[in-house]
């Protein structure tokens, strides 16, 4: 917050003192069906609606004004230039160079972006297609069946979401896995029926050194050499990196080494080579697609104004839940069984972008940042912690996202789950007065002493917010627009917020203990540095061990 923001959250919260008392059956029973048009906003076959939200024309116009006098216009503008707004690392932030037209005009230290992004998208669509068809195969001309990319955090998270999202458009590719884990059983488990010999390792490190993607890659180059000699190996492994003297020390040809930039954060790195796997899994041409919906949601973003701007109003509207309303969390539930990792890549996306408690000038925020981001699929969550969302003592918003159309051939289980998406916003917004239970308990023949009994624990006050995100058909192009949404939505926040969303200082420090203490795990080693803490769980995990 500075001086120029102070008077803007002062009538927020001014807003909130007006409506904390305001029940949502009395804001739509004011505005009838005018508060669906005045509070939902759409592009193309998107549409977002905010009408159970917790806010009126009031709040809403003063949300917009907090982003006008923060300088959300100027620091979007800032970064589609491509300044150095990553102002720690002093590095530019142009993800969106990845899924730009050479029209865009993205710059680069002066140059086109599109000098650098279209040779190497060209590289590993290409790449991806031949493995697809057979034109690359292994060292004795078999097609691969299987990839495995090993990759951690950015490197992993996207392209797990993008390909189980996609898995409709797989065709004839072949079967993509995914290891992360440093835990030797995830790599284990994902390579046990598999065959090395047709089976193709991604190793995805921008550096190389990542020390849980490397420990594992080793272990996987090991793995391939049960079937495979030394040369024969190495045709089964690329690698996704800029270190081309670390990937040909580990055995990876040039021709199939595939970067990417330091304007590339992890978290936004699927639309660079970091999305092999899911060009593997999808094909070069539904990848494009892919990359389209980004690039809709990038100019709508950088064009729209700031009152019919997507990702700008879903980003107020977590202003106001997180900072007005004081909720620390979110629930993100995607009323589709493709999207089920999709809560978990935008959980890192947000958490590790705006998790954050110093601004861009060093001083301490004064507000609180990102919320925690949490979900799994409707309608199974339903049938888990829907309770706590419904009648717990926190109030929890929840974004619900449906595709209008079904994404199998079972009509019928797509009417039943759309029943249930809007049902769950209707029930948080409305819930049921103590004198509809009665009236219907009372209508079943229930005794009178008994319906009072049961009255308070059937009740649900209601007032719960919620944001629902809709569109038409689930595809290449609709998941691209659809995270691209969630990515501005972050930035806005940040900017908001004064908070830099494009470093992770926070992610090192274990890393950095983690290499200290690993040779402390030895037998006999000298453990008088460590903490009291530390050195009791050693003692204990070794003499478990023994």
């Amino acid at each position: 917050m500075t001086k120029s923001t102070e008077s803007h959250w002062d009538a927020l919260q001014g807003d909130w003192n007006r409506l904390s008392n305001v029940h949502l059956r009395d804001l739509f029973d004011k505005s009838s069906d005018d508060r669906f048009t005045q509070f939902s906003q759409s592009m193309d076959d998107m549409t977002i609606d905010f009408s159970c939200e917790r806010i009126d024309r009031g709040a809403m116009e003063n949300l917009l004004a907090l982003a006008s006098a923060s300088g959300v216009e100027t620091a979007r503008n800032a970064m589609y230039n491509g300044d150095a707004i990553n102002n720690t690392e002093d590095r530019e932030v142009l993800h969106v160079a990845l899924r730009g037209e050479r029209g865009d005009g993205y710059v680069v230290d002066g140059a086109p972006a599109a000098d650098l992004v279209e040779p190497e998208r060209d590289r590993f669509l290409k790449f991806a297609d031949d493995v697809r068809d057979g034109t690359y195969t292994n060292a004795a001309g078999a097609r691969f069946t299987d990839v495995i990319n090993i990759g951690i955090g950015g490197s992993d998270l996207g392209p797990v979401m993008a390909v189980r999202a996609l898995s409709d458009f797989k065709g004839d590719g072949p079967n993509v896995h995914f290891v992360s884990n440093i835990d030797g059983a995830h790599l284990t488990d994902v390579s046990r029926d598999l065959n090395p010999a047709t089976t193709l390792i991604l190793v995805a490190s921008k550096t190389f050194t990542t020390i849980e993607t490397i420990t594992n890659a080793q272990a996987a180059k090991a793995w391939l050499k049960t079937e495979l000699s030394g040369a024969d190996a190495d045709a089964n492994l690329a690698a996704l990196s800029t270190n081309l003297d670390a990937t040909a020390d580990f055995g990876i040809d040039a021709s199939r080494v595939f970067g990417f930039w330091d304007w590339v954060g992890g978290r936004y790195s699927v639309c660079s080579s970091i999305g092999l796997s899911v060009a593997l899994s999808i094909g070069g041409e539904n990848f494009r697609a892919f990359l389209s919906g980004f690039r809709a949601m990038d100019q709508h973003f950088k064009t729209a104004p700031l009152d019919e701007n997507l990702p700008v109003l879903l980003a107020l509207i977590g202003i106001w839940r997180r900072n007005v309303m004081d909720c620390p969390t979110v629930a993100l539930l995607p009323y589709n069984q493709r999207l089920e990792f999709f809560s978990a890549y935008v959980q890192q996306m947000d958490m590790e972008s705006n998790g954050k408690s110093v601004t861009n000038a060093g001083d301490l925020v004064k507000h609180a940042t990102a919320p925690t981001i949490w979900g799994t699929p409707g309608t199974n969550s339903q049938h888990s912690y829907f309770q706590m969302i419904h009648q717990g003592t926190d109030i929890i918003p929840v974004d619900f996202i449906l595709c209008a159309n079904p994404s199998s051939p079972l009509d019928y289980q797509h009417k039943l789950l759309t029943a249930n998406f809007l049902a769950q916003s209707q029930a948080l917004a409305f819930g049921k007065t103590g004198d509809e239970v009665r009236a219907e308990m009372t209508d079943k023949g229930i005794p009178a002493d008994e319906v009072e009994a049961l009255v308070p624990h059937r009740t649900f006050a209601g007032n719960r917010p919620s944001t629902s995100i809709v569109y038409a058909d689930h595809t290449p192009y609709s998941l691209g627009r659809l995270i691209a949404l969630y990515e501005h939505k972050v930035f806005v926040q940040g900017v908001i917020w004064g908070v830099n969303s494009f470093d992770q200082w926070g992610v090192e420090l274990g890393k950095v203990l983690a290499r200290d203490i690993e040779p402390m795990l030895d037998e006999g080693a000298d453990l008088s540095t460590l903490r009291a803490s530390s050195r009791g769980l050693i003692n204990c995990i070794n003499a478990l061990k023994s």
